[in-house]
């Protein structure tokens, strides 16, 4: 036995460390003695340091290690990534691991997966791999698969799995159980509900597992139906699906075609993946990056996508620019113009971050509708002025020690109520505006009200500083 298998056996299952950092970071050392392990080319010690670890961790150790380790890992231990590992990769690795494991692992990775992970699999795969991989599957699941992927992207259709535990609505309990045990191995791996149908396989409502265990071999299904029961199309955009699955706390969810039947069901873990997935997006568009941007991607591809937001902030930042320079004379006259019209365009951006932050989350949650907009402008109106009250005392009283003009200090007070006033108005106002245009509000709006809050900034100081000093 290697050293590396050593080390490995003093820890505990799954990688974990007692000076780990949380209760479920992978141990520090573990990268180093993949590594290690890798560079002599032992395949018993990677067998010994991955397979205590779940999917999703094996992802991550995948996702961390450099290409060249990547693929030298991959050729001496391939046949331990199944499909639960490459349902935890996305975007451009995922294509690189399956690029590089052999067919044979390949297709019995495939085979483990339930209809909706191959979907996920390979939707976004080159056509190539898409073809090659719908050739490992039996020609019943192939059918499966290649119908999902006729639905439109980001749909319920492409997120649901075809494996489905339905009965007809006149079924009692006892028939229910005798149902599953006779095709128990035509059931899912996993499932939460049995739907219930009517002759045209519409759904009418479901019954959780739990209900039908706990009940009596003779109550009706209809008796136990949940309240929750929600059936959702299957060309429906899966944003709006994970919305009903947290709004209405959702296990699973039937899917409908357009005539009704049931075609397939969603799960709350597909749908809580989407709902992390758009988290996740809005966070890294309000700083004006791909929503699809990941640790993996080349210099060249990373480029492209930061390059037109960092254009856009060029073109505010000139617009700015052109601003301060209608006042030349009045800051060349006062120095100390310069020094302080700074502070009013950063507390004002600061400002608008903050309300746009939180307009862009309460849209994307439903909280904010035309109904109640008027309120929440009028609450970062009065938020923005108080704020800008307290601040303008600040510096005002910070203009009168630091350069001993009483003026100044009005000046720069009465600049910091106006531009942290507008700030928390372009803060709501402009990601609502952008919302209703159809326009990503995550993805624009920092960019619009950056410059709001800088123009309106440098123009209210520097105005009234020409009105009030010169």
């Amino acid at each position: 036995m290697s050293d590396i298998e050593d080390d490995v056996l003093d820890e505990s299952a799954g990688g974990q460390s007692g000076e780990a950092r949380d209760s479920y970071a992978l141990d520090d050392t573990l990268l180093g003695k993949l590594r290690a392990a890798v560079d002599i080319g032992d395949p018993a010690a990677i067998d010994a340091l991955i397979t205590p670890l779940h999917p999703a961790d094996i992802a991550d150790l995948l996702e961390q290690v450099s290409a060249p380790v990547r693929e030298a890992w991959l050729k001496l231990w391939p046949s331990n990534i199944d499909g639960a590992v490459l349902s935890e990769l996305y975007g451009d690795l995922r294509e690189e691991v399956i690029g590089l494991l052999p067919d044979t692992v390949l297709t019995d990775a495939v085979r483990d997966l339930d209809s909706d992970d191959v979907v996920d699999l390979v939707e976004d795969l080159e056509d190539d791999q898409q073809v090659a991989i719908l050739d490992f599957l039996h020609p019943t699941e192939r059918a499966a698969v290649e119908q999902a992927l006729s639905y439109p992207e980001d749909s319920a259709g492409r997120l649901m799995q075809r494996e489905v535990v339905a009965a007809p609505e006149h079924w009692t309990v006892g028939e229910a159980i005798d149902y599953m045990r006779a095709h128990k191995r035509e059931l899912p791996e996993q499932f939460y509900h049995l739907i219930l149908t009517d002759p045209r396989m519409k759904p009418t409502g479901y019954v959780t597992l739990g209900r039908i265990m706990s009940s009596a071999r003779k109550t009706p299904l209809t008796d136990l139906v949940e309240d929750s029961f929600r059936a959702i199309p299957a060309t429906q955009h899966e944003d709006e699906v994970a919305y009903a699955f947290n709004q209405y706390h959702l296990i699973s969810a039937p899917v409908v075609d357009d005539d009704g039947r049931l075609v397939g069901i969603i799960t709350i873990d597909d749908a809580m993946i989407v709902l992390d997935e758009a988290n996740e997006e809005d966070i890294l568009r309000l700083a004006g990056v791909d929503g699809e941007s990941s640790l993996n991607d080349r210099v060249i591809d990373t480029t492209k996508r930061r390059f037109p937001w960092l254009f856009v902030n060029l073109i505010t930042a000139i617009l700015a620019s052109l601003v301060i320079s209608q006042f030349e004379e009045a800051i060349a006259q006062i120095v100390a113009l310069a020094v302080l019209m700074p502070i009013v365009a950063s507390m004002g951006g600061n400002a608008g971050t903050q309300s746009l932050t939180v307009a862009v989350r309460a849209l994307a949650t439903k909280d904010l509708t035309r109904s109640n907009l008027m309120r929440v402008v009028m609450r970062e109106a009065g938020v923005g002025l108080i704020n800008g009250a307290v601040f303008a005392v600040v510096m005002g009283v910070i203009g009168l020690a630091w350069f001993g003009s009483a003026m100044l200090g009005v000046v720069i007070a009465v600049a910091m109520v106006i531009n942290l006033l507008v700030a928390g108005l372009a803060g709501i106002l402009v990601p609502v505006v952008l919302d209703r245009l159809k326009v990503d509000p995550a993805l624009a709006s920092g960019a619009f009200v950056t410059t709001v809050t800088d123009v309106v900034g440098f123009f209210a100081f520097l105005g009234l500083a020409v009105l009030l000093l010169l």
